[in-house]
């Protein structure tokens, strides 16, 4: 599966659990941390955390096993590391303090309509 794949995939696990304001920023050509950063927000605590572990059931189906997670026991902010995609699972009091938007908004945005159905 392509980096591209996982994170489309990692978007729709999260669209599938209603999650809001979904992004996927293409950072390749910006960054070497990854080639794709996944964006989105929970308005719970309990949503934030149904997010990330719909993320990390729906990839491990498709044979992407997660490197590494951070953030399981705050559950403002859960980081899903797949090496080439970042998955980043946000309050909406975190996603404005940490505002990755802004810090990754030289990379390129990955249209996601037709692909999820927020369409965000």
């Amino acid at each position: 599966m392509t980096a591209y794949e996982t994170a489309v995939l990692a978007a729709k696990a999260i669209d599938s659990k209603i999650g809001l304001d979904i992004q996927v920023i293409e950072i390749t050509d910006v960054s070497s941390l990854a080639d794709y950063m996944v964006i989105a927000t929970g308005n719970s605590s309990t949503h934030v955390k149904a997010l990330a572990d719909e993320v990390e059931y729906q990839l491990d189906e498709a044979g992407v096993s997660v490197s590494h997670i951070e953030g399981h026991r705050n559950e403002s902010w859960i980081l899903l590391d797949y090496i080439d995609v970042i998955v980043n699972v946000f309050s909406e009091e975190a996603r404005e303090f940490y505002d990755l938007d802004r810090l990754w908004q030289d990379g390129k945005p990955v249209d996601l309509s037709g692909v999820i159905k927020e369409g965000k």
